[in-house]
């Protein structure tokens, strides 16, 4: 199930945001920040199963601009369908607040990633050298979203 997140579920999305995108995992204090609504352009949606979130999003529209801020899903539940579900719900939630498309960034080396946001209808448009805190370089991808 793919829910808007709440306060509940901070600890988790923390723990996800660690052991998915390690040195670049957003803190707990900064995820409550934006699952409490203190962030006005961002939205952050939860995968559930049974008791146990599996799965996180971030998404931050403004205007007719969306960015896929995060997608990280918990190892044991990865290629079953949750990563699609909340990339999704994601979409849906941006072109609901009027956005057209929807961008983000990957790292250049994760080919598994870059793989999966093609077969979804994303298309590189531009990479960004020293991106990450390691020094890696990020690929830009957009989708349309209309």
């Amino acid at each position: 199930m793919i829910r808007p997140a709440t306060a509940d579920d901070v600890d988790a999305v923390a723990r996800l945001e660690r052991e998915n995108l390690g040195d670049d995992a957003w803190s707990a204090a900064l995820v409550e920040e934006g699952v409490s609504g203190r962030l006005p352009t961002v939205r952050y949606v939860v995968a559930q199963v049974g008791d146990d979130v599996v799965g996180h999003a971030v998404v931050s529209v403004v205007a007719d601009l969306s960015e896929l801020q995060r997608i990280a899903v918990a190892i044991a539940h990865r290629r079953t369908g949750v990563a699609t579900s909340l990339l999704e719900e994601a979409a849906d939630l941006a072109r609901a607040e009027g956005a057209d498309r929807l961008l983000l960034e990957v790292r250049e080396d994760n080919a598994g990633a870059i793989a999966f946001y093609r077969a979804r209808g994303f298309v590189e448009i531009d990479r960004r050298p020293r991106y990450y805190r390691d020094g890696g370089t990020a690929v830009v991808m957009q989708r349309p979203l209309r």
